[in-house]
């Protein structure tokens, strides 16, 4: 069904080519994925990585359109989309949850497996006072300028919401870095007991968040409705979105950080 001679507020989409690409781009990339760690071959995953990209790129153009030029992201729809990715994030927090359930059901009964001790005998685990920290203070200061973009974006301010996005941009892609440095540097592995897996499914699968994130948010600062101030005080959802689940991203890290790197340590 067309958006076209409706009787009713909700926005009904287009036909459109994009979940099929998407849906071929991502088993495409996946199998690329296998066959680059089994094989030592990129070939396949660079094909995927491609596919996947050229189908964001021209699916977020289409969104841009029908929000901005063609105006059917009305205030109905607009709630919609609020609706939406809150119960995406809700989603996620459970996500999350899974893993911290089964760290504290480790952790606070060891087993006689592990020697009923925590961390297990033979697991030296990181100085949370060393790279975690930093990254702790990244990922907060990353959150005041994300929020320093906001507000300067509901203010018409596009100059300082430009240059808070950067900020935060950039703090992301440093985080990124301190984490696969102290992966590389890390003393024990995924294989290490149900430490090692429990430590690194749960960080790094906030890591992929993080760089998600960033390229949410690197979207956002590379749309031009940001360069041509297009972006309005009350029409700007899709930076909103990438607000929310950057501070989601933030919220997620500190409980990482208290109960697996400090308390757990």
């Amino acid at each position: 069904m067309l958006t076209t001679h409706s009787n009713h507020p909700f926005h009904m989409v287009d036909y459109s080519p994009w979940p099929l690409t998407g849906a071929i781009g991502a088993m495409v990339l996946v199998s690329g994925l296998a066959k680059w760690f089994h094989l030592f071959n990129m070939n396949l995953f660079i094909i995927g990585f491609m596919i996947t990209l050229l189908t964001m790129i021209q699916w977020w153009r289409d969104v841009v359109r029908e929000g901005t030029y063609q105006g059917l992201h009305t205030g109905f729809v607009s709630i919609g989309l609020r609706w939406g990715m809150i119960l995406f994030i809700a989603s996620e927090v459970l996500f999350f949850l899974s893993f911290f359930w089964a760290f504290f059901s480790s952790s606070l009964a060891p087993t006689i497996e592990l020697g009923m001790m925590w961390p297990p005998m033979g697991i030296q685990p990181f100085n949370p006072m060393q790279i975690p920290l930093l990254n702790t203070a990244i990922l907060l200061a990353s959150g005041v300028t994300v929020t320093w973009a906001h507000h300067s974006l509901m203010e018409s301010n596009h100059t300082q919401a430009l240059q808070g996005l950067f900020f935060t941009v950039l703090l992301g892609l440093y985080f990124t870095m301190l984490q696969a440095y102290e992966y590389w540097e890390a003393p024990f592995t995924i294989a290490d007991a149900v430490y090692g897996s429990t430590f690194f499914v749960a960080t790094g699968f906030h890591g992929l968040h993080v760089i998600i994130g960033t390229i949410f948010l690197t979207t956002c600062l590379a749309d031009p409705r940001h360069t041509m101030n297009q972006f309005s005080p009350n029409h700007h959802f899709g930076f909103e979105a990438a607000a929310w689940y950057w501070h989601f991203v933030d919220v997620v890290w500190l409980f990482l950080y208290i109960s697996i790197y400090w308390w757990g340590s």
